[in-house]
């Protein structure tokens, strides 16, 4: 990961105006990952257990299942960890989330008159 792509939350209309992102640095920094890894969730892979999506940790990589998964990998890695921001990983997916500020992540517009890129797709 080295990116050069901007980011900014995403519009959401059930929270206040003004909602912020104190680690968007670190995603702008790292850029997002590339094709969901083959081995999949660290947590259920060795288990032999499923997963729906996959979120990999901006701040180390790790890749785990997301919260409709039954194992919850990618936020038990932030509980543990602290990391805070997880990007997508699904291909029809382009978004990454914050944990302590509550708040999806798109690639930034170019055009401010344009909708983010991700927002049809969280």
């Amino acid at each position: 990961m080295g990116g050069t792509e901007r980011w900014e939350v995403a519009p959401d209309a059930g929270r206040p105006q003004g909602r912020a992102c104190s680690h968007l640095g670190l995603l702008e920094q790292s850029g997002a990952p590339g094709a969901a890894p083959s081995a999949g969730c660290r947590g259920c892979a060795p288990h032999g257990a499923t997963w729906v999506r996959l979120r990999q940790c901006v701040t180390c990589g790790y890749v785990g299942c997301c919260d409709s998964s039954p194992g919850r990998h990618s936020y038990g890695h932030h509980a543990r960890s602290g990391h805070p921001v997880a990007v997508s990983l699904a291909p029809d997916e382009d978004w990454a989330w914050c944990f302590p500020d509550e708040v999806f992540l798109v690639r930034a517009r170019p055009d401010a008159a344009d909708p983010p890129t991700g927002a049809a797709r969280y």
